[in-house]
């Protein structure tokens, strides 16, 4: 059998004061809102609840010194949200922290992967 090789996978989470953590699931969330203008698609693409990525998004936007993510109200145009300027730069931070964080790990991950048991698919 043939084994793929894979990039290093690590999941970083950043706890940039007490009480206040950043990691995979609320970045990717961000990511989503930016990619679709919406709190409830980019939940959706996470096969998150709505009430869930509305939770999440709150707690962002308390945790910081202002909000990652503005919300508009639907109507006749239909709501939507965005990621404020804080809320990209948070955003693109934490993306560079985890390519940094990958880079420096890659040689560890690729041996604990020589030591681990193979598994049939």
């Amino acid at each position: 059998m043939k084994r793929t090789t894979q990039p290093p996978s690590i999941h970083l989470r950043v706890m940039p004061a007490p009480g206040v953590a950043l990691g995979p699931g609320k970045c990717d969330l961000l990511a989503g809102i930016r990619e679709t203008g919406s709190i409830a698609a980019a939940g959706r693409r996470m096969r998150m609840s709505y009430r869930r990525a509305w939770q999440l998004v709150e707690e962002l936007n308390r945790s910081f010194r202002g909000p990652l993510v503005e919300a508009s109200k639907g109507g006749s145009g239909g709501g939507g949200a965005r990621l404020t300027r804080l809320g990209a730069s948070v955003l693109a931070r934490y993306v560079r922290m985890r390519a940094a964080a990958t880079a420096a790990v890659a040689g560890d991950v690729v041996a604990l992967r020589r030591l681990v048991a193979r598994r049939e698919p």
